[in-house]
């Protein structure tokens, strides 16, 4: 059963959202409500003339009996009065009680208000128009801070910044008060948040889902070198952009068994019984495009208990009994990404994945219902994109409630399923593509379990028996089930045999999806596979994060570059103007100025702004090679040791990186990191030519404050691992060149930028496959280079770590012993020599200037906007709806 529904009245009320709110997560309050002069509110109630009412209540500037204005003007006036109405009538402070969060949330909702009122316009188009929309389920968005990304998309950062300086305070240092939202992890989420603002810049309808997790991912800490995990708690203290939709709850359900019953035909189907449900509550951030003419939004689903509190379970002294369903209820969406080395923790992340797809199916569908009829003009309104293997579950949920709710035969069932979702894959390494266990899948979700049984018995009788009779060895091939024991379930499988398209994320990434990742489903489905490039948004990860820079960009070519980033084409032309080159790396310089005061005042370590500012920045994993990095290093501080006078140009090595808990080696790659990079810092022999600064809790606000600064991007992964990657998009776009191997997009930045102005090593993807064919031994490689053996035996000597003798061996076990997985070993030598290479182009200052900007002129390609205008043209069939502005 649904949980019991409010009055008519109380939902009816709940559709239009009011200025006075009761508090940061901005729930309706009816009682607040009718206490506001001039909104007159009749019974029964008539939401469109309250909706009327209201609009003009917002429009009024004129002092109300109680003092209340209903403001949403965006000139400085406006926007001042509308924050000091809400620090006094939604925080109940004044100016001279009130702390900086208080200003801060006030300043939020003063922002908040004139999102909404577009919000509300956007939906209103869009709902008239019953527009075809796209919904974006991904398990991460890695936001960032929203304040000032949103001041600058509606057009309000001037209006805000003189309205705040009027009041005394001062923007920049306001925004600091602004935690980054939990909400993911590293490159699939920010790619997620950076396409929900490229959809409502182009005025495409669509809806994210996702998770509101508690914790999100872990705050990070070092001890003693070493990664220490604490929860991350950034909504302790309410979020001021959500809106809770309590009134859009819906009931999952999990565990339980099947059982067949018989219809009044005798005809059999299944039943789901005896399940344990839990309640999924949304909570919406309105994602605003640039110029604020298009706001779609967010929904995150918060776990609840179905039944919170058993009151008899309290009356007969069981206190803990009488809430434990309530805190079970709200585990699932407690913390991102939990620990899966644990059976339980494999288990928590499957219920996770379902809950937010089964939430997000049920909303998608009373969407539908609510303006249309049948099924068959359901693909024409609805199209779904899984953001890797995570969501794929929504395959199985769509036929369970096709054919077990609204009873349709399969085969209908089955088309409909296929022609709404298409698959993104985000990943070339095999092991991250999810399997899940046939009996823990029986266990939470068994009748789900059958349903890809069938799915797979049809697919191989019907598909693949056709195309390859008797053929055994390609039906084991091709099958969603893998044997072993325990069998699996591959997930990647079912997104692909569920979805009408499938598409990798960079040019390689996607030739190697169809040669050697899924072979077979390309022999079938060649027509379904697409490439579409990943991109970020111009808007935060330039024109927000680096405003020196986009100031000299704007004066020289003009405004409107956000919105068009290919128009970077025009700096080309000033790339050898010696005045455009000083202003450029001035800009630069006061970057790395404002980069070193943070390294000071989190770390401790002076840096010199003068020096190369070297840059890896993502996700730690061996794969992405930050022990390479590491091995130079060393073999640059050796060299120093051994000839105190090396002319190494001053270089600053910048580390951020996040390990996963249960991920030892790569926890003892950071460990080792900072391990070295005490010992160099303090040794008076560098004389400060060495700097290793490891940046802790690396997050998308620390990210935003390094790119800027940055002077060298390291894009290292072994050839054919990375399937995209957007650091190295995020730091050309700021004038950093790359040194990178031919691997995901950096084979694409270098096409765009120019042989000349990439500094590329290492081996090919071919080279990496033939090398690993003839059996690759480490040893081999050891052995002939000297300062290879060297400096690989320093680092898993007690040298660096005299308190914890054997701390950094793992690493040095893993390049050997471990057979080097990555061929970190096989490309040291150019990895090397290439870095002296950058060195000594570091010194001619003009031509480094010319390499800056020509990668930043020609890194237009990588807008987000693009990828979206292929996706929505070539995979969804959806166009742009625009929205009239007021009048």
């Amino acid at each position: 059963m649904p949980p019991p529904r409010r009055p008519v009245r109380d939902r009816q009320f709940n559709a239009f959202r009011f200025a006075a709110v009761a508090n940061s997560t901005r729930v309706f309050d009816f009682y607040t409500a009718r206490r506001i002069p001039g909104l007159r509110i009749e019974f029964p109630f008539n939401p469109s003339r309250i909706m009327s009412q209201a609009e003009s209540s917002h429009r009024r500037v004129a002092k109300t009996r109680t003092g209340f204005k209903f403001n949403t003007e965006s000139s400085t006036e406006g926007v001042r009065t509308s924050i000091l109405n809400h620090l006094k009538y939604t925080l109940a402070r004044d100016p001279h009680s009130a702390t900086r969060r208080n200003w801060w949330i006030a300043a939020c909702h003063a922002v908040h208000d004139r999102i909404l009122e577009r919000f509300i316009a956007t939906m209103a188009e869009h709902n008239q128009k019953q527009s075809r929309r796209v919904y974006f389920l991904s398990l991460e968005y890695l936001m960032g801070r929203l304040f000032l990304n949103n001041i600058h998309n509606v057009g309000l950062y001037e209006p805000v910044r003189a309205a705040l300086s009027d009041l005394g305070i001062d923007l920049a240092t306001l925004a600091e008060e602004e935690e980054d939202m939990g909400l993911g992890n590293g490159g699939l989420g920010r790619l997620a948040a950076c396409f929900l603002d490229s959809l409502a810049t182009l005025e495409i309808p669509a809806v994210g889902y996702g998770i509101r997790y508690e914790f999100g991912l872990f705050r990070q800490e070092f001890q003693n070198g070493r990664q220490v995990e604490h929860p991350d708690n950034w909504c302790t203290f309410g979020n001021p952009w959500e809106v809770v939709r309590p009134e859009y709850s819906k009931r999952v359900k999990l565990y339980g068994r099947v059982e067949t019953h018989f219809d009044d035909r005798g005809n059999p189907f299944p039943r789901w019984i005896e399940t344990r449900d839990i309640i999924g509550v949304p909570y919406d951030i309105p994602i605003c495009g640039y110029g604020a003419k298009t706001v779609n939004f967010l929904r995150l689903w918060e776990s609840r208990a179905s039944q919170e509190f058993d009151f008899n379970v309290f009356n007969e002294g069981g206190y803990v009994e009488a809430v434990r369903e309530k805190a079970m209820g709200e585990t699932f969406s407690k913390v991102l990404y939990p620990n899966d080395n644990t059976a339980i923790g494999k288990e928590l992340r499957l219920v996770q994945q379902y809950f937010f797809v089964s939430c997000s199916l049920q909303d998608i569908l009373r969407r539908f219902r609510k303006r249309n009829g049948g099924w068959e003009a359901f693909p024409d309104k609805v199209a779904i994109q899984l953001n890797d293997t995570h969501p794929s579950i929504a395959i199985a949920e769509s036929m369970r409630i096709f054919v077990d709710e609204e009873h349709l035969l399969w085969e209908q069932a089955w088309e409909i399923t296929r022609k709404i979702h298409s698959y993104t894959n985000h990943t070339l390494l095999p092991e991250a593509l999810e399997k899940w266990s046939v009996p823990l899948l029986e266990k939470v979700l068994p009748r789900h379990l059958e349903i890809i049984f069938e799915i797979n018995r049809r697919f191989l009788e019907e598909e693949v028996e056709v195309r390859w009779p008797g053929d055994v060895d390609r039906k084991r091939d091709f099958s969603i089930i893998e044997e072993g024991s325990p069998k699996m379930v591959r997930m990647a499988y079912l997104s692909v045999v569920g979805s009408h398209t499938i598409n990798g994320v960079a040019k390689l990434h996607t030739q190697l999806i169809e040669s050697r990742l899924l072979p077979q489903f390309y022999e079938l489905y060649p027509d379904r596979f697409q490439n579409k490039t990943n991109g970020i948004t111009p808007r935060r990860w330039l024109k927000v994060c680096n405003p020196r820079l986009s100031a000299l960009i704007s004066d020289t070519i003009g405004s409107d570059w956000p919105m068009d980033l290919e128009r970077l084409q025009e700096l080309d032309q000033w790339a050898d103007d010696p005045g455009f080159q000083k202003a450029f790396i001035e800009a630069k310089h006061e970057n790395k100025r404002t980069l070193a005061s943070l390294i000071l005042d989190q770390t401790g370590i002076t840096v010199a702004p003068d020096a190369l500012f070297d840059v890896q920045i993502k996700r730690l994993h061996e794969y992405k090679r930050q022990h390479l990095n590491l091995l130079h290093i060393l073999s640059l501080y050796r060299r120093i040791l051994q000839d105190p006078e090396a002319d190494i140009h001053p270089r600053v090595f910048i580390f951020g990186a996040k390990a996963a808990p249960g991920y030892q080696l790569a926890k003892t790659i950071i460990h080792a990191i900072n391990a070295v990079g005490a010992r160099i810092n303090t040794d008076p022999a560098v004389k400060d030519r060495l700097k290793v600064v490891f940046l802790p809790n690396y997050s998308v606000t620390v990210a935003e404050q390094i790119i800027p600064a940055a002077d060298l991007s390291e894009q290292i992964s072994t050839a054919g691992k990375e399937a995209s990657g957007t650091g190295n998009m995020k730091l050309a776009l700021n004038g950093a060149p790359t040194i990178g191997t031919l691997d995901g997009a950096n084979i694409e930045i270098r096409e765009e930028v120019g042989e000349e102005n990439f500094f590329l090593f290492g081996m090919t993807v071919d080279e990496v496959e033939a090398m690993g064919a003839r059996g690759y031994n480490p040893y081999d490689t050891y052995f002939e280079s000297e300062e290879l053996r060297n400096v690989v035996d320093w680092l898993g000597s007690s040298f660096f770590t005299p308190d914890d003798p054997e701390a950094l061996y793992p690493i040095k076990h893993s390049l050997l012993q471990g057979g080097d997985p990555f061929f970190v070993l096989a490309d040291y030598a150019s990895y090397c020599d290439t870095q002296a290479t950058v060195d000594a182009a570091y010194r001619d200052r003009s031509k480094w200037a010319k390499m800056a900007i020509h990668n930043c002129a020609r890194a237009g390609k990588f807008s987000s906007d693009r990828t979206i205008r292929e996706y929505a043209r070539d995979i969804w069939n959806i166009e742009s709806v625009p929205v009239p502005l007021f009048e």
